[in-house]
């Protein structure tokens, strides 16, 4: 049998590998072509629209930070899979714009890899699937264990935290979480400030 020269064997492989490559990064493309697709169709028609028949999540909402010219719409669920497409809008949180913290993860390596240039005074733009548009700023960043985040999703304000892993060029997951945490200032619920507020007399009346 003819020895082929290990130069020859490790091109072969190289190219291999690259093909692999290519044809991962192309999936990713066009699946965020289609996720970006089902989410419009979703905003237009008032129902959960499916980026392919066989997906188990559905988009919920975009993610903008304008100053990084940085876009993504947010899938519901934060399991690997979802997570392999976009960001995941963890279980358990609330939508963005309701009380409380909303939260949505990402790896740091692909999706959310612009957190690592978001800084405080940063005006994040959350667009839900009902088409309601808000928005948030940045009033702090932190890095947490992923089972200390000290994160309360039913606290009484009006949150949005994004989290992905930490430190962003590392080549292993770990235990460490980077976290945004940012504060609604406009949108449905900023808009009335509060459900109640005090009057004159320091009683607590509705918003009008």
């Amino acid at each position: 049998m003819t020895r082929l020269p290990a130069a020859l064997i490790l091109g072969v492989a190289g190219l291999v590998l690259l093909g692999q490559g290519g044809y991962i990064h192309a999936k990713a493309l066009l699946a965020q072509v289609l996720i970006d697709r089902a989410f419009s169709e979703t905003v237009a028609t008032g129902r959960d629209v499916k980026p392919w028949s066989w997906a188990d999540t559905w988009p919920v909402a975009r993610v903008a930070v304008k100053r990084l010219n940085a876009s993504v719409v947010v899938l519901n669920g934060s399991s690997g899979q979802a997570l392999a497409f976009g960001p995941g809008h963890v279980e358990r949180t609330p939508e963005a714009g309701e009380r409380g913290v909303a939260v949505y993860s990402a790896h740091r390596d692909t999706h959310f890899r612009f957190l690592k240039d978001v800084v405080v005074g940063d005006d994040i733009i959350v667009t839900r699937r009902d088409g309601t548009s808000l928005r948030y700023r940045v009033d702090d960043t932190s890095v947490v264990r992923f089972d200390a985040s000290g994160i309360d999703p039913l606290t009484a304000g009006y949150e949005l935290v994004l989290s992905t892993c930490w430190p962003f060029d590392a080549l292993t997951q770990g235990p460490m979480r980077y976290l945004v945490h940012a504060t609604l200032i406009e949108g449905m619920a900023a808009m009335i400030e509060t459900e109640r507020r005090p009057d004159w007399f320091g009683r607590a009346e509705s918003a009008r």
